[in-house]
C-alpha cells in the first residue's frame, strides 16, 4: 500500500471504528453477515451499527438499511460478507459515500486459480488508486476488544473464551484467521488482556508490516503476538521492528515454513547458504523478535511480557527440591542456548549454611524436602540468589504446600531486588495469584516453563543490543553512496579485490599478466612459490574448470601452468572472455573463512559467514546477519561458528587474527551498503587469517550485479 497519509491515520477507522456498516447483513448468527451484528449487541458496542439489507428491516437490535447510499453518515468502517466477484464495485460505492475502511471476507481471489487472481488483480488497482484502506480479501475481520468493536466473523471464539474485564494491552496479528482464532482463547485462559484482534487476508493492500507501524504506537499495545507466513515488506518489517525495540514492546512471532531453499542464484556459494528460513531466524534474532513454535508458547510468551520490569537474563540459577527436577531443567535451558553457571565459592559457603550436606550448592540449587522442614531456610537461599552477580534469572521449583509455605519469603525477597524469579509448581500450591501480583510468574508444568523461558531471556538479554544495532542503522543510512557503481558490471577476481580493498578487505599480493611472459615476470616480483589462476569475469569458480595452479616454484611451472590453464579454460568455458592470469604469492595461514553478501527479497542486504571450505555448505555452520555490521558484531557472528574452536588455539595451536578478520568481515559490510542495488552478491573466498596478529588476506573474491547473478554467464 503506498498512501501519502500516515499509517497510523489510515488505520485508525479500521482497528478503531466509532461506527460499523455490515454490509450484506443477515438476521441469523448462522451468517457470516451476521456473526458481527451478533457479536456487537451481545458486548454492547457503544458506537453506530448499520446492517445493509434490503431484505431486512432489523437485525440483532439494529435498524437495517437497503444500500450503503442510505446511510444516515460515512462510517468509519464497512465489512464486506457478500460474494468475491461484487467486492470492488461495491468498494467503489463505499468510496464514493466518504468511507475510509473496509474489510473484505469473501475468499475466491489470488488463492483461487485464474479466475481469483483476476478478481484481486481489480481489487489492487482500486486500493492503488483509492484512499481507503482495505484489510483483505480473505479475511476473518478484527475485534478491538476495549470498545467492543466487532468486525469479525469469529462470533464461536468470542462467545466461549473467559470474559475479559481489564483494558486490553496484547494484541494478536495474524496472516490466519484460523491462528487468530485459536490463539486468542490461549491468552484470555492465562489472563492476557488482548486488546485488538487482527487478521490480515490476502493482504492486496495492507500488509502486515503496516498493521504493526499502527501498533508500534497504539498506547493500547504494549505486546504483539503474531503468526506469520510470508512478508511483503522485509525492509518496512525491519524498520517497525526497531521501533518496538526503541520504545520497549514486545514482539513475539511464530513464522510458518521450515524450507531451507535457497536462492535461485548459484554462482556464489553464499546465496546458497543463506536460506530463507535461516535469514527469518537471523533477522528475528537481531530484531530481537522472540520466535515462538507454537500457539501455546506464544501465549506464555505474551503471558511473561507483564513481568518485563524484573531484572532478568540468560544466566539462570536454579533452586529445586527435586535434584531430578533441576538437572532435567539445567539440561532444556542450557540446550536452549542459556547458562547455568557454577555459583561462586562463596554464595556456595553461604548456601551450605542453609542446604543439608546431601543437598546440591553449585547450580542447581538442591535444597531437599528438609526445607519443610525448616522453612525459615528458604530466606537465606532466596537471598543469595537474589543478589549474586552469577545469575540473571532464578529458576524455583517448589511443588504445592511447599510453595505456599516459601511464598511469603519469596515475596519478601523479591521486593526487596529487582531480580526475576519464575516459579515452577506442578503441585497445585493456592499461592499463584499472591505471587504474580508481587511480579512473580508460576508455570504448572516443567516444559511448559522451560520453553517460555528460553526465548523470553534472550528477549531480556538483548534489549540493549537490538538498541546499538538501531543506532548502527542509523549512521550507515547517513553515509554517501558510492559514485561509481556502474563499475561494478563485469569485475574479474582481481578487479572485484581492488574495490574490496577500499573498504578495508585486504587482498594477498598479486599481479594479472596477459601472456606467459608476463606470468613469470610477475612471479618472479612477488617470489616464489606462486599460484597461478585463470582470470575472466565469467569463471567465478576457477578450481572447478582446472583453472587453478598451486605452489609454482620456479620460472618453469609458470610457463607450464599457464598453458595448461588456459588451455582447460577454453574447453571447459568456451563463450568466456579470459584476460590472461592472475598470480598470487603463495600464501599460509591458520584457518578460512567465506565472507558473503547478498540481497535478499525479503530483507535486502544481509551478510554470511563461516569457515571456508565444501564443509561449511555441507554442515551449514554460519552466521547469518542483517546489514549493516560492524566489527563488533562480526565478532559475534564468529562465536556463533560451531567451529569457532578452530580460530581460537584449538588442542595447543595458534590463534587466528580474529581482530583482523572482523575488520574485513565489517568492510565487507560497508561496500554492500554503499553499492547498494547495483550489487547482488559479493563473496570473498576465503579469506585467510595468519596467526597472532598477522592480518589477513582475501585469496579469491567475486562481485556479481543483479544481472549476473539471475543469468548464465558465457563459460557455463
Amino acid at each position: 500500500m503506498t498512501k501519502e497519509i500516515p499509517v497510523a491515520h489510515q488505520l485508525d477507522p479500521l482497528l478503531n471504528p466509532r461506527s460499523i456498516a455490515v454490509i450484506g447483513a443477515s438476521d441469523k448468527s448462522s451468517r457470516m453477515g451476521g456473526m458481527p451484528l451478533d457479536l456487537l449487541a451481545h458486548f454492547r458496542f457503544g458506537g453506530n451499527v448499520y446492517p445493509v439489507n434490503p431484505k431486512y428491516e432489523e437485525a440483532f437490535g439494529y435498524r437495517c438499511y437497503p444500500d450503503i447510499e442510505s446511510l444516515p453518515e460515512s462510517p468509519d468502517v464497512v465489512v464486506l460478507a457478500i460474494p468475491a466477484a461484487e467486492v470492488t464495485s461495491m468498494l467503489e460505492r463505499c468510496e464514493r459515500k466518504g468511507v475510509r475502511a473496509a474489510i473484505v471476507y469473501a475468499s475466491g481471489f489470488a488463492e483461487a486459480g485464474v479466475t481469483g487472481a483476476a478478481l484481486q488483480d481489480r481489487l489492487e488497482e482500486f486500493t492503488a488508486k483509492s484512499a481507503m484502506v482495505v484489510a483483505g480479501p480473505n479475511c476473518a475481520g478484527f475485534a478491538n476488544l476495549n470498545l467492543n468493536a466487532h468486525t469479525s466473523f469469529a462470533i464461536k471464539t468470542f462467545k466461549s473464551s473467559p470474559p475479559q474485564t481489564e483494558r486490553g494491552r496484547v494484541t494478536l496479528l495474524t496472516q490466519s484467521g484460523n491462528v487468530c482464532a485459536t490463539v486468542f482463547p490461549l491468552l484470555r485462559e492465562l489472563g492476557v488482556p488482548v486488546s485488538h484482534f487482527i487478521n490480515t487476508g490476502n493482504e492486496a493492500d495492507l500488509e502486515f508490516s503496516e498493521y504493526l507501524e499502527f501498533l508500534a504506537q497504539d498506547e493500547d499495545t504494549e505486546c504483539v503476538v503474531g503468526y506469520l507466513e510470508q512478508l511483503r515488506d522485509g525492509r518496512r518489517f525491519i524498520k517497525v521492528a526497531r521501533d518496538f525495540a526503541r520504545r520497549d514492546k514486545p514482539l513475539i512471532l511464530l513464522k510458518a515454513g521450515d524450507s531451507e531453499k535457497g536462492s535461485e542464484a548459484v554462482r556464489s556459494h553464499t546465496s546458497a547458504l543463506a536460506g530463507n528460513q535461516a535469514l527469518y531466524r537471523a533477522a528475528f534474532r537481531q530484531l530481537n523478535v522472540m520466535a515462538a513454535d507454537d500457539f501455546q508458547q506464544m501465549a506464555d510468551l505474551a503471558w511473561l511480557t507483564q513481568f518485563r520490569q524484573r531484572a532478568g537474563g540468560p544466566r539462570v540459577g536454579i533452586v529445586t527440591v527435586s535434584g531430578a527436577v533441576g538437572a532435567i531443567l539445567a539440561d532444556k535451558l542450557i540446550g536452549g542456548g542459556l547458562e547455568v553457571p557454577t555459583l561462586p565459592e562463596t554464595v556456595q559457603r553461604a548456601l551450605r549454611t542453609a542446604v543439608s550436606d546431601y543437598g546440591m550448592v553449585t547450580n542447581p540449587v538442591d535444597v531437599t524436602g528438609n526445607i519443610v522442614a525448616d522453612i525459615s531456610s528458604a530466606q537465606t537461599v532466596l537471598s543469595q540468589m537474589a543478589t549474586t552477580e552469577a545469575v540473571d534469572t532464578v529458576v524455583i521449583y517448589a511443588p504445592s504446600t511447599v510453595l505456599d509455605r516459601m511464598a511469603d519469603t519469596l515475596v519478601e525477597v523479591s521486593r526487596a531486588h529487582n531480580r526475576l524469579f519464575v516459579v515452577i509448581d506442578t503441585g497445585g500450591a493456592t499461592c499463584h495469584q499472591r505471587l504474580a501480583v508481587a511480579g512473580i510468574p508460576v508455570f504448572s508444568d516443567i516444559s511448559r516453563a522451560a520453553r517460555a523461558l528460553i526465548p523470553y531471556c534472550h528477549w531480556l538479554a538483548r534489549r540493549e543490543s537490538v538498541k546499538r544495532w538501531d543506532l548502527l542503522c542509523g549512521e550507515e543510512a547517513a553515509e554517501p553512496a558510492l559514485e561509481s557503481k556502474a563499475q561494478v558490471a563485469d569485475l574479474n577476481e582481481l578487479q572485484a579485490k581492488q574495490l574490496l580493498a577500499g573498504f578495508g578487505v585486504t587482498p594477498v599480493p598479486e599481479k594479472a599478466a596477459a601472456d606467459e611472459t608476463a606470468a613469470v615476470a610477475a612471479a618472479e616480483t612477488l617470489g616464489y612459490p606462486v599460484v597461478l589462476k585463470v582470470l575472466s569475469p565469467d569463471i567465478p569458480h576457477k578450481t572447478e574448470i582446472g583453472g587453478v595452479a598451486l605452489n609454482l616454484a620456479d620460472e618453469s611451472a609458470v610457463r607450464n601452468s599457464y598453458r595448461e590453464v588456459t588451455e582447460r579454460a577454453r574447453k571447459q568455458a568456451p563463450r568466456a572472455r579470459l584476460q590472461g592470469v592472475l598470480v598470487q604469492k603463495m600464501s599460509k595461514g591458520i584457518a578460512e573463512l567465506i565472507v558473503g553478501t547478498t540481497r535478499d527479497p525479503v530483507f535486502g542486504a544481509t551478510l554470511t559467514v563461516g569457515l571456508g571450505g565444501v564443509l561449511t555448505e555441507i554442515y551449514k555452520d554460519v552466521s547469518h546477519r542483517v546489514l549493516p555490521i560492524d566489527a563488533e558484531i562480526a565478532r559475534e557472528m564468529l562465536h556463533e561458528l560451531k567451529s569457532f574452536v578452530l580460530l581460537d588455539g584449538f588442542r595447543g595451536k595458534e590463534k587466528a587474527d580474529v581482530d583482523a578478520a572482523c575488520i574485513a568481515i565489517a568492510g565487507m559490510s560497508r561496500a554492500a551498503m554503499q553499492l547498494g542495488s547495483a550489487v547482488q552478491e559479493m563473496e570473498v573466498n576465503p579469506l585467510q587469517l595468519k596467526a597472532g596478529t598477522g592480518g589477513v588476506a582475501a585469496l579469491d573474491a567475486l562481485i556479481l550485479p543483479p544481472e549476473a547473478a539471475a543469468t548464465p554467464h558465457p563459460g557455463d
